[in-house]
């Protein structure tokens, strides 16, 4: 009989296994689960060197799967200024003074967080200049999609004259020929990014091409550093398993690097990120990715897509105008006939596709697209997802469950549930279609696979903020209740999303012979009010029978 290496037992165990929902106890050995049972049928399989865990009747559960994260940039937001609590230039100018005092040498000051309105006026890089001049500074909105910088940012970057950029991104230009401060869309602000020193790793998302130089062993080194910090931070919220929604082969063979290394912390699934300047051969890529880089550690075998932008930049492809600005809808990234030939050759190839559509226009685009994909070809286990579905018409919301798309949501980035604020975004949107804006239980009920997730650093990569946003979360007026049950709510948080991105063979429920990726919470989660849970914290994450985060854990 195989002996346990480790044992968590009196625990409240919701499994996310529809055979065997719930539990008292699970033993892991050789970095699989051994079984699920009782306490009296896993304390059998105790030897003496078995480390055991009193759970005290606290929940464990699946190792969250965080399905929609950028770790690498993540792992570099921690290094910067955060300034999200903050409103008004003084608070602002003061804030990033202090972070220039205790860090002279940072080439660029970015701050992070900064809404679209913490000014009470669009940015300009006059405002920043008014803070610090004589260094280059930048601040960076929640979604990511935006930055302004100060003036002697835009001289470092070279782009206080302007820049040619690919459509959809922009170096926002004034009537003094000089550029005003704000870019939007990452190949806008990319050569800022790179200025920092973080442009490697912002690659896979920014331009999805490789770094060129080949990066040096002690650049490689520092990109590594970024991984892991990232990683770390999401394993002491509970995660253990991730989809980096940028990323290269050059991420790939990081991680690789960091397996073989023996400090990989965490599962990553990276994907191929296709863009709009690439003919369809560069798909060989994709492929090649997808060959190589498959095990229960690390994979690939999808390819990432933006269609638009964001709502508060009216970057989000629309299929009615902006309420406060007639005659604008935007534009989708991707033509609807190029993106129908696009999506029907990745899937002619046996890749899955995920593409970010924010707007009802290109979440309409996307699915059509994906139609267009299974008349060609045929229908099959694709999961094709789509990213945030920040808005959808009516006429679109079944169509996700018949035809087999995920939609990957982002609890925390409904504005009010969490920490992003009402406006502008819902006046951009405009009272009439709030009840289209964040559906969440209508697709659920249309037959929609749900999978959830935060964007980190887009929101705080913490999920149990992410499930108290879930829960908690008021309609809008004349919208219905959005929100999933408890349970609904954990399983898109685990199961849904190791289904949605292909490895739910490898984790995301407890049952035996699947890896050991466990989440012991601080208390019991079904007795918490909903507005209480992030405060049970996250005690224990276990990935792959190992401990990687550990919060005052007594083991006997």
């Amino acid at each position: 009989m195989t002996l346990a290496d480790l044992i968590v037992t009196h625990a409240r165990v919701l499994t996310m296994d529809p055979d065997r929902p719930r539990a008292e106890a699970v033993a892991v050995a050789h970095g699989r689960i051994l079984a699920v049972g009782s306490v009296a049928e896993i304390a059998a399989l105790a030897g003496p060197d078995t480390k055991v865990i009193d759970a005290a009747g606290r929940t464990l559960l699946p190792g969250f799967f965080e399905g929609h994260v950028h770790v690498g940039l993540g792992g570099a937001d921690l290094t910067h200024l955060h300034i999200g609590h903050l409103h008004g230039a003084k608070a602002v100018g003061d804030a990033f003074r202090d972070f220039a005092t205790a860090n002279p040498d940072m080439p660029l000051l970015m701050a992070q967080e900064a809404h679209y309105d913490i000014l009470d006026k669009p940015a300009t890089r006059q405002d920043l200049d008014a803070m610090i001049a004589d260094r280059p500074i930048a601040m960076m909105s929640p979604d990511l999609h935006t930055v302004w910088a100060n003036t002697a940012a835009l001289e470092a970057a070279g782009l206080l004259r302007g820049a040619e950029m690919p459509h959809g991104h922009e170096v926002v230009m004034g009537d003094d020929g000089l550029a005003t401060g704000e870019l939007r869309e990452f190949e806008a602000f990319g050569p800022l990014i790179a200025f920092a020193g973080e442009g490697r790793i912002n690659l896979g998302i920014a331009t999805g091409e490789e770094p060129d130089p080949r990066p040096s062993a002690a650049e490689r080194a520092a990109d590594k550093a970024l991984l892991r910090r990232g990683m770390m931070h999401c394993a002491a919220h509970g995660v253990t398993s991730l989809v980096n929604m940028d990323g290269n082969r050059y991420t790939l063979e990081l991680l690789a690097e960091m397996r073989d290394e023996g400090d990989l912390p965490l599962r990553v699934k990276v994907p191929f990120h296709f863009k709009p300047h690439m003919a369809l051969a560069a798909l060989d890529r994709a492929s090649a990715m997808a060959a190589d880089f498959d095990d229960d550690w690390i994979s690939s075998g999808f390819v990432k897509m933006f269609m638009d932008g964001v709502i508060d930049s009216k970057t989000a492809y629309m299929l009615h105008d902006y309420p406060d600005q007639p005659g604008h809808r935007s534009e989708p990234l991707f033509p609807p006939a190029h993106f129908d030939r696009i999506a029907t050759e990745i899937d002619r190839r046996g890749l899955q596709i995920a593409v970010h559509a924010i707007g009802d226009g290109a979440v309409r685009t996307v699915i059509d697209g994906y139609q267009a994909a299974r008349t060609a070809n045929g229908p099959r286990d694709s999961r094709h997802r789509i990213e945030h579905i920040e808005l959808i018409d009516p006429a679109d919301v079944s169509r996700l469950g018949a035809l087999g798309i995920t939609a990957s949501l982002q609890p925390p980035h409904a504005p009010g549930a969490m920490d992003f604020p009402l406006q502008p975004t819902l006046s951009r949107i405009g009272e009439a279609r709030w009840p289209d804006a964040y559906r969440c239980r209508s697709l659920a009920k249309a037959g929609a696979a749900m999978a959830f997730s935060s964007d980190w650093p887009v929101a705080d990569v913490s999920v149990l903020r992410g499930i108290a946003a879930a829960l908690t979360r008021q309609p809008y007026a004349g919208a219905q209740d959005e929100r999933l049950s408890l349970i609904d709510t954990l399983h898109a948080y685990t199961a849904g999303g190791a289904w949605a991105a292909h490895r739910d063979h490898v984790t995301g429920t407890i049952r035996a012979r699947l890896a050991a990726d466990l989440v012991l919470l601080g208390g019991d989660i079904g007795t918490t009010p909903p507005a209480q849970i992030p405060d049970l914290g996250v005690t224990l994450t276990i990935c792959g029978g190992r401990i990687i985060h550990d919060h005052d854990v007594s083991a006997q």
